[in-house]
């Protein structure tokens, strides 16, 4: 990961500038540099991944122009060779030197054809135009906000504008600002054209666009590991990795030391496709000590996210101070695509389409700021194979009726695309937990029964209701919420609200996130 910021206007000074910049340090810990062009200030913060000699350092600058990206540009080699024919020179290996090149070509119309994740701010001292942009799932993040009201501000992170801004918010995925305006270049979630592809044609579309998606993402200068957690998901990832892998790959599990539900089956896993597998062992003491430090690096109150971030947050410590990693995939993005448990509950296939449409539009708030988060402020970087857009969108366009679960397993699509030599079978057809009660359900217990501990009932009802935005309905959801008002006053509005299965479905009429509460969850992480 990197970290950007960029700025043009009269109100907000150099130091303002650098000190806001210097809160995401951790994203970007090899290389730093501020530049200013005419009232304008543009910031990089560097994790060095492609092109990882000083030429690739950010901002980058052609003509009049200079951008800052936090971005993978995939395929930038095809494309770079055609720029080249047509008369550009690059400096460096760096997949983001493109950009300007691009923009000289294309101007905004180049952000529908990039296959990219990516944040970007860029500015043209010749016309004073500040232009930002953000990948159509936003698993690069972006916030925006203004210095007094009037002049906009870009950042990586909420935490290095909440000290500039009265408001912060996320730039909107998909979306290019210009001129004072927002631009929908391309909304993954929405549908053209329904696919009708037959079961076995779907499947063998998701095998192939799932491989292809994970393929490009090895493509690194810097080395890679693998986060499993035993589940399907990142088990699939992991397996398809170390068929396209020379040597074996590298992966890494985390669990409670007293209930660690999905470390036996990670270990099956990385045994089979004979992976370097480390796990990561933590207690009810790490869990609350780290609890402060998760609020503060993700910028959410949200239940599910937190629990879930916790054990995300310290195996990538873990791999930062053991290990010379840099790049990290994950499987985040497949539930939202393929369904959850409490999706088994939709109504009809609309209501599972529209489902799928509303999580896949608010993620960039959720499992994919945790993903970004937690990687980032361990100087690692986040990719997400589940969320190539070519696989998205194919994905989301498939009749809705072939993927609701009428099949006795959920997400039956994405296990029957891979059935065959990719995983053990028990292990392709395991129903899993989600990530937090995996770690150990033990974790989730100590979490509810610390808030239980801090707060009498009476004093829940009171300060609950002082939070008029995101009401906090439970005593956990309280101790997150007051974490996050220490370092992030008066933001709750970053975030949708929380968390949750549809309540309006008949059987999710929950008081938790989790689908240990659900009467379908049954063996599910057994």
């Amino acid at each position: 990961m990197c970290s950007i910021m960029g700025y043009c206007g009269g109100a907000l000074t150099y130091s303002e500038f650098v000190s806001g910049l210097k809160q995401t340090a951790s994203r970007g810990p090899d290389q730093a540099r501020v530049i200013t062009v005419n009232n304008a200030m543009l910031g990089f913060q560097r994790l060095s991944i492609m092109g990882l000699t000083e030429a690739g350092m950010q901002p980058f600058k052609r003509g009049s122009r200079y951008v800052v990206c936090n971005g993978e540009l995939y395929g930038f080699r095809a494309m770079k060779r055609q720029l080249e024919d047509r008369g550009y020179h690059f400096e460096s290996g760096s997949d983001c030197e493109l950009l300007l090149p691009l923009y000289q070509e294309y101007g905004t119309d180049m952000f529908q054809m990039l296959d990219a994740e990516f944040a970007m701010v860029l500015y043209d001292a010749e016309t004073g135009q500040l232009v930002a942009a953000r990948d159509p799932i936003g698993i690069r993040p972006l916030y925006y906000g203004y210095i007094k009201g009037k002049e906009i501000i870009f950042a990586s992170e909420a935490k290095n504008l909440v000290d500039l801004c009265e408001t912060v918010l996320p730039f909107p995925p998909g979306h290019y600002y210009k001129d004072g305006q927002w631009v929908c270049y391309r909304d993954v979630s929405r549908v053209e054209q329904v696919c009708h592809d037959d079961l076995e044609t779907a499947c063998a579309n998701i095998r192939e666009k799932l491989v292809a998606g994970i393929e490009k993402r090895l493509d690194a200068d810097a080395p890679v590991g693998f986060l499993l957690s035993g589940g399907l998901d990142s088990s699939l990832v992991c397996a398809v990795a170390a068929r396209l892998s020379e040597k074996p790959i590298q992966t890494f599990a985390i669990g409670m030391d007293t209930d660690a539900i999905d470390l036996k089956y990670a270990r099956q896993v990385a045994d089979y496709l004979h992976a370097e597998h480390t796990e990561v062992i933590i207690t009810r003491e790490d869990v609350l000590e780290a609890l402060p430090q998760v609020v503060a690096l993700l910028g959410t109150y949200d239940i599910t996210t937190i629990r879930a971030s916790i054990g995300m947050y310290l195996v990538c410590k873990y791999i930062h101070e053991h290990t010379p990693l840099r790049v990290l995939l994950t499987g985040e993005i497949s539930d939202e695509l393929f369904g959850y448990k409490y999706t088994d509950f939709a109504p009809s296939p609309a209501a599972f389409q529209q489902e799928a449409e509303k999580r896949l539009r608010e993620l960039h708030m959720y499992d994919v700021l945790r993903a970004d988060r937690c990687i980032s402020v361990n100087s690692l970087e986040a990719r997400v194979p589940f969320g190539d857009l070519d696989f998205v969108q194919y994905v989301m366009s498939l009749d809705p009726a072939l993927k609701v679960n009428t099949y006795g397993k959920g997400k039956y699509l994405l296990r029957h695309a891979f059935e065959g030599d990719w995983l053990p079978q028990d292990i392709l057809m395991r129903e899993k937990a989600a990530f937090s009660d995996a770690v150990g359900h033990s974790m989730v217990d100590d979490l509810k029964e610390y808030a239980q501990e801090r707060y009498t009932d009476e004093e829940f009802q009171s300060k609950a209701a002082a939070y008029t935005f995101a009401t906090p309905f439970t005593k956990e959801s309280l101790l997150y919420r007051e974490l996050f008002e220490e370092y992030y006053p008066g933001q709750a509005a970053m975030v949708a609200g929380f968390w949750m299965p549809n309540r309006e479905w008949e059987g999710c009429d929950v008081d938790d996130p989790s689908a240990r509460v659900l009467s379908n969850y049954g063996s599910s992480g057994q």
